[in-house]
């Protein structure tokens, strides 16, 4: 790992002694001081060694591996309060879940969804007030504590810096504090081995699943990976790891940023952590061997770092294709498409307009504004956005569509002759190349 500048590292130690002094000034527990933090998680990712994994390095097009979504953890310093997570994907219902009538809101995450699968400040807010708020006053109420809250961040931009004054009344007892800039590494807990933690019981739980449908059904490994592990394998699988990580991780996290939180007072490091880790590392070769695979410890830890690497520009583009792809024929099933044939483009943008308006309204006349904005950025966000995305998937087919019959024209016209003209080059519309931003870049704020 890079050496971290000397000023970053000052800032990090002044940091540390501020927040010492303001846990002991407001007199907090371990129990009543959280951090959250977001991480990728390449959901459908083997070691590169597998022969599923070569099997898919060989087709062409979209891989799956290169699936991703991202979830954001939560839990407090004691390790005893894990709050559900938030995951955001770049679908809102995958075929599974129609398929199943899953109801989203009983599902062991908070299940959101954009283009690109990122957390924005408005889903934040949506997991803040509908899921940490109840979670934590429910969790303080049981354990008869003052109701009073720290919840600790680091400062990535979709986090509202204005998240304190914004707080509504019901929760106010959440006081805010954000980590100073590039600590990440150097102070955030949740980075400290826990989402490494989270990513190898997850991994675990997957070949488990894998042993378990192979044996009990004849469905061959391939058949299971390539047909049968879904969106909704995936999220029972990552409650399942995430239950499984154990409050001494949890609590070993704040080591670094408030070590008067870690109940063992012997504890040194990670040494403790790592020990931890290594039956699960072994535990994985163990289930791969099992499962006819080629995986050793550094496959593990292979998989490990690749799940932290960022999607190039091409990865985006080519996922975002094969997403269009893969929602235009998940809406032509038999039962849904009367549905969407009542749904005009001329109704859709009626009704945005409809939102529009009722919007402005809003904003003119409803004198709470902080509410009026929370909630109809949120709906904006979802349900709008829906539909609005629906109208430039149809205008993007349309233009497909010319796109090629002008190919088709340009290749079987014929000269006077009988011979057919040279092919005319046909450039496809610049709104066809999707827009892709890096993870780097900062996503516009709602």
């Amino acid at each position: 790992m890079a050496r971290q500048p000397v000023q970053t590292k000052k800032a990090a130690e002044k940091y540390v002694k501020d927040f010492k002094e303001y846990i002991e000034t407001e007199n907090l527990k371990p129990e009543q001081v959280f951090n959250c933090d977001e991480t990728g998680l390449f959901w459908k990712k083997m070691p590169n060694r597998t022969y599923i994994t070569q099997e898919e390095n060989a087709l062409p097009g979209h891989k799956p591996m290169k699936d991703r979504l991202t979830l954001m953890l939560c839990n407090n310093a004691s390790g005893d309060c894990k709050v559900k997570p938030l995951l955001m994907y770049h679908s809102d219902t995958p075929r599974v879940f129609r398929k199943n009538n899953i109801i989203k809101g009983n599902l062991c995450v908070l299940w959101r969804s954009n283009s690109k699968a990122w957390v924005t400040r408005v889903f934040f807010l949506d997991w803040f007030y509908g899921v940490f708020g109840p979670t934590v006053t429910k969790y303080l109420q049981e354990k008869k504590l003052p109701l009073k809250c720290l919840l600790v961040m680091d400062n990535a931009p979709v986090y509202p810096y204005d998240l304190q004054e914004d707080i509504a009344v019901e929760f106010g007892f959440v006081k805010v504090k954000f980590l100073p800039p590039n600590t990440t590494a150097l102070l955030q807990p949740t980075d400290q081995q826990v989402i490494s933690n989270f990513k190898k019981l997850y991994t675990k739980t997957v070949f488990q699943k894998c042993i378990e449908v192979t044996s009990d059904t004849q469905s061959t490994l391939r058949e299971f990976w390539k047909d049968h592990f879904n969106n909704l394998s995936c999220i029972n699988l990552i409650g399942k790891a995430w239950e499984e990580v154990t409050k001494r991780t949890l609590n070993s996290a704040w080591w670094k940023l408030c070590p008067q939180c870690v109940q063992e007072r012997n504890f040194d490091g990670f040494g403790a952590n790592l020990l931890e880790l290594m039956p699960v590392v072994e535990a994985i070769v163990s289930l791969g061997k099992s499962l006819g695979l080629e995986v050793c410890d550094e496959d593990v830890e292979e998989l490990m770092q690749n799940n932290e690497e960022e999607l190039t520009t091409a990865d985006l583009q080519e996922l975002q294709v094969q997403q269009q792809w893969i929602t235009s024929q998940e809406c032509s099933s038999e039962e849904e498409e009367e549905r969407w044939r009542k749904m005009t483009s001329s109704r859709i943008k009626e009704m945005c307009s409809m939102f529009t308006r009722a919007q402005a309204f809003l904003d003119d006349f409803y004198l709470v504004t902080e509410v009026a904005n929370r909630i109809g950025s949120m709906y904006n966000d979802t349900l709008v956005s829906h539909f609005r995305e629906i109208l430039r998937a149809r205008e993007k087919q349309s233009s497909l569509e010319r796109y090629f019959v002008q190919q088709g024209s340009s290749d079987s016209q014929a000269g006077p002759s009988g011979i057919k003209k040279p092919r005319r080059e046909v450039t496809p519309p610049k709104d066809l190349v999707p827009q892709v931003f890096m993870e780097g870049d900062s996503p516009s704020k709602q």
